[in-house]
């Protein structure tokens, strides 16, 4: 049986997930920790030069040296920190600061963001990922924070490796001889070891106080995460300004404000607990630390005294030892920080880590000018990830560009999930999509979404200018965008506009416009219509829109989509007559399918969803909806 070998002790110390983040954030910016890490070596050699140059410089005086001699120390010690200064300060200028490092891994994130697969950003790992990930930016500074942490711990570790290189000498001495007992026992090696195993037994049980306080610590912070989550919650339930009518309307300030109280109180007793564990510590760690001090300060007085070392030593020594414990403290501190800021940070090395599972196919998807392309859903079953509910069950069916279908169900039957399994933001869980026969999975990824123009029922516009927003890019062609806004309806209203197609939506800068939802849906259908997609489909595409403007889009509906497939989820029955084919989805299973005409003669599952709508329309009300159908 082998044994097994023993982590290092650097292991033992530093963290796997802060040794996994040095290693993430190098592949951001290979500059990034070397320039922190050589900068912090030099900040913390920077003390010892002068400790070093003035015990020389006593020591010179007072045995009587040239002045030149001496003159020429404080030549060295004056280069030697200007040497180092200039170091430090191109250093400082070659790392990056912590709003640089901030924007890099910012930046990063964003692209690895982007780069999933929809399936897995959806997933719920994935999301608690990038919550954790805004929450440890908020509470320990995230990755940019985490980089001074381990500059901080860098500068201290190399102070105590400066600090203990200057003592070494100490505990080396000579043996003084002849001036009796007293002066043989203090410079003999055997008080050297007495001392340096004291002051390793201290070092050794501030170390296991440290780890019992980062254990602490870590199981306080773990718990302070709810109240961070609900301090969030109600911030942006009172900063938000959309929330601000509510909030009025209905007098709730006393009711947040009170949820706001209970909360603080919540936070002031945790606060407190932990400041009395780290008071308790703390005291034990300063405490156990200092005992080999007054020690090592009379072991170094009497080898003074008795001429084992110099005046100038007893100035190197006692500054080496002043140095040595406050940088321990300090590493130890800063090990604790570093330690749990890589902890709450593991998110982000898990979310770099997570690998999409969508097959990227290579065939390019044919280009045709008469747009016969032919999709069809083969014995296709779906169910979310984590669960064993099929959304869709054994589904099949046909349809070719230039026919027109509409989804009609009730909510929770399959129809959206139908949509993104066909623009493929999700892969069937059995069963085959196919293009022109083809799985799609095989096609070109990028080229396949190509063909679909979407407008979901949860669209979203962004506080880009409005002309970006319909183009769904920086740069556009303008006259393209306003034929969109005029099919869509909305041109007009643009017109008005101060600043036109470069008008801001939204208030995230200051000459941002907001707009209705009725608006905001209509422009997401120019954004479909600019696109020019051989298909294009509508999730409930008048679902916020007043009945005139609904009524302006279904009589344009048929010049809206032209030749090109037109895939169209409503709930309003009436508005599916322009349709060549319907499919009736029920617990994710295709009922029915046919024109308005036959599935109303077979008075099935549509039939009876049309007759509970009717009563609600005149029936010159029906007339009016324009049917395309054929």
């Amino acid at each position: 049986m082998k044994n097994k070998t023993a982590n290092p002790l650097w292991q033992k110390i530093v963290s796997p997930e802060a040794v996994a983040l040095m290693k993430l954030v190098h592949s951001f910016h290979r500059g990034i920790l070397p320039a922190e890490i050589g900068k912090n070596m030099l900040e913390a050699l920077k003390p010892f030069i002068n400790i070093v140059c003035s015990a020389l410089i006593l020591d010179g005086l007072i045995a009587g040296e040239s002045a030149a001699s001496v003159m020429k120390i404080v030549c060295w010690m004056v280069s030697l920190n200007l040497i180092t200064a200039l170091l430090i300060a191109l250093l400082d200028w070659l790392r990056k600061s912590y709003l640089d490092v901030w924007c890099i891994s910012q930046k990063k994130f964003s692209e690895r963001a982007l780069q999933l697969d929809y399936e897995r950003l959806e997933e719920t790992e994935t999301r608690d990922m990038i919550r954790m990930h805004d929450e440890t930016r908020n509470m320990y500074g995230g990755i940019p924070g985490f980089c001074e942490d381990v500059g901080r711990t860098v500068k201290s570790f190399f102070s105590i490796v400066y600090s203990f290189g200057l003592m070494l000498p100490f505990f080396f001495t000579r043996t003084v001889q002849g001036k009796g007992m007293v002066a043989y026992l203090f410079t003999s090696p055997i008080s050297s070891v007495l001392v340096l195993a004291v002051l390793t037994a201290s070092i050794y049980f501030s170390l296991i106080f440290f780890k019992k306080k980062e254990r602490k610590v870590k199981e306080y912070w773990e718990y302070s995460l709810d109240f961070t989550r609900k301090f969030r919650y109600y911030h942006f339930l009172i900063s938000k300004y959309q929330n601000g009518k509510d909030i009025r309307s209905y007098h709730m300030s006393d009711l947040l404000y009170k949820g706001f109280q209970e909360v603080g109180r919540g936070c002031s007793a945790f606060l407190s607990r932990q400041a009395k564990l780290e008071e308790r510590i703390g005291g034990n760690i300063i405490i156990i630390s200092q005992i080999a001090v007054p020690l090592f300060y009379i072991l170094v007085g009497m080898k003074a005294l008795f001429g084992a070392i110099t005046v100038g030593s007893i100035l190197q020594y006692v500054g080496a030892l002043s140095s040595f414990y406050e940088s321990f403290t300090s590493l130890m501190t800063d090990l604790t920080e570093m330690n749990i800021c890589a902890n709450y940070s593991k998110c982000e090395i898990d979310f770099f880590s997570i690998e999409n599972k969508k097959y990227e196919g290579q065939l390019p998807v044919e280009k045709r000018d008469d747009n016969e392309y032919e999709l069809e859903f083969r014995d296709v079953s779906f169910a979310y990830p984590g669960t064993e509910k099929k959304i869709l069950d054994h589904v099949s069916f046909k349809f070719k560009v230039g026919s027109k279908l509409a989804l009609v169900g009730k909510n929770g039957a399959g129809k959206t999930t139908f949509i993104k399994l066909l623009c493929r933001l999700y892969d069937p869980t059995e069963g085959q999509i196919l293009l022109n026969g083809i799985d799609i999975k095989k096609y070109d990824y990028q080229e396949y979404q190509s063909l679909f123009s979407v407008v979901f029922q949860d669209f979203k516009l962004f506080s880009f200018e409005l002309g970006q927003n319909v183009a769904a890019s920086v740069d556009y062609e303008e006259e393209r965008v306003w034929d969109s806004l005029d099919k869509a309806g909305i041109g007009d209203r643009v017109r008005r506009m101060k600043e036109g197609l470069q008008t801001v939506l939204y208030q995230a800068g200051d000459d941002g416009v907001e707009i209705s939802g009725g608006e905001a849906q209509k422009i997401a259908i120019a954004r479909a219509l600019y696109k020019d997609a051989p298909v294009i489909i509508l999730d409930e595409p008048t679902s916020a829109l007043d009945p005139i403007s609904e009524y302006e889009i279904y009589s344009k509906f048929d010049t809206l989509v032209s030749d090109k497939t037109a895939i169209y989820i409503s709930h309003r029955m009436s508005s599916c007559r322009f349709c060549d084919n319907i499919a009736v989805f029920d617990n994710g299973t295709v009922r029915e399918m046919g024109s308005h005409e036959s599935l109303m003669k077979k008075k099935g599952l549509y039939y009876k969803m049309w007759e509970s709508q009717a009563k609600y329309y005149s029936e010159k009300q029906m007339e009016e909806v324009p049917s395309f159908a054929g």
